[in-house]
């Protein structure tokens, strides 16, 4: 009887209630970015408005109000959540393979490369017959990957320490590159209005986000995570060297490509709709570690879901920070990324 009660019917309890968790969190992080704004909004309105627009219900709702949660705030909560989520995987995409934790697609320069590739398509007129703002974006986004890649082999990066800090120095010189490169552009193409509106965006920017970015950055964050789930035991094996990985049987040239090619199309799709956001790559895997552990299996969903819910609270402080006035996201990211990322430095310092 006690093998019947703590067996397998626990372990399905534990599951059901771990699944419940979850469905409550997608539900409950982007219902808190709808409600919470410059305005208060109750959530039996949101709900109302919801019924009407999937139902036809026919509440009677203050048009205002519909307008202000269908084509606003529910927009940026689902693009705040999809963003989060697929910069927090691409997080965890980079610091396995190159068994660095210190990186993330900013820090790396991913998403200054993937500015200048948007910055380009859209400012020097490329895009209208050519390609679209995620397709220059994810040009952009490559090829400061293998800039970065290149200069840290050349400065002798290897494992270790010194590893970690040539790929992030060179990491740091290929942001200055690109965003010098995207200054030029906006220097040379953009009219002042132009220039404006995209050194606001380049920040981070929710504000114009509509439907049509959510049907761009839901699928990319969604195959980010479907990506790195398939690849979990890849992923596992590769936190002890791509030679352990092959002898284990990954085949890594293949998978190595797949997966880079996934964090950088996450990357880019996130950058060409809200611009570059930093440090969310960088600071949600370490706190998933810390509440799920180092193996995939539970690393990659976990920290899908909290850089969700992070990217979302982050969203709501910028509109609620200040009074009267919506900050960039990249600002409230960056004043809760920069002070983790000088612990891990410090941490990483006094390890042995």
């Amino acid at each position: 009887m006690s093998l019947t009660l703590t067996g397998i019917p626990a372990r399905r309890g534990g599951l059901a209630l771990r699944a419940a968790g979850i469905v409550l969190i997608l539900v409950a992080a982007p219902l808190a970015g709808i409600c919470i704004g410059e305005t208060r909004i109750p959530v039996g309105t949101v709900a109302q408005v919801l019924a009407n627009r999937l139902w036809d219900a026919g509440y009677p709702v203050d048009p205002i109000d519909e307008g202000i949660i269908w084509a606003y705030r529910l927009t940026r909560a689902l693009v705040a959540g999809a963003c989060g989520a697929g910069l927090a995987i691409c997080g965890v995409i980079l610091q396995s393979l190159l068994r660095n934790a210190l990186a993330d697609p900013y820090l790396l320069g991913i998403s200054a490369g993937a500015s200048t590739g948007a910055v380009l398509v859209a400012v020097a007129g490329l895009g209208a017959a050519f390609l679209p703002m995620s397709a220059g974006a994810l040009i952009g986004a490559l090829l400061a990957f293998a800039l970065v890649t290149m200069l840290a082999r050349l400065a002798g990066g290897g494992a270790g320490a010194r590893g970690a800090g040539q790929i992030v120095l060179a990491g740091i010189a290929g942001s200055q590159l690109f965003n010098a490169l995207t200054s030029f552009i906006i220097a040379r193409s953009a009219n002042a209005e132009q220039a404006r509106g995209i050194m606001f965006w380049l920040l981070g920017n929710l504000s114009g986000v509509r439907w049509d970015d959510v049907r761009l950055a839901l699928p990319a964050a969604l195959l980010a995570v479907a990506v790195g789930l398939w690849h979990v035991r890849a992923l596992d094996a590769f936190t002890f060297g791509a030679e352990s990985a092959a002898s284990l049987g990954v085949p890594v040239r293949r998978v190595q490509a797949v997966l880079i090619l996934a964090a950088a199309m996450a990357t880019a799709v996130m950058v060409s709709i809200v611009g570059s956001i930093g440090f969310v790559g960088l600071v949600v895997p370490h706190a998933a570690r810390f509440l799920v552990g180092v193996r995939h299996a539970r690393l990659v969903p976990a920290a899908a879901l909290i850089g969700m819910v992070f990217l979302i609270a982050a969203d709501i402080l910028s509109r609620v920070m200040v009074p009267g006035q919506v900050l960039p996201i990249g600002v409230v990211t960056a004043l809760v990324g920069a002070p983790v990322f000088a612990l891990i430095l410090i941490r990483r310092r006094s390890a042995p």
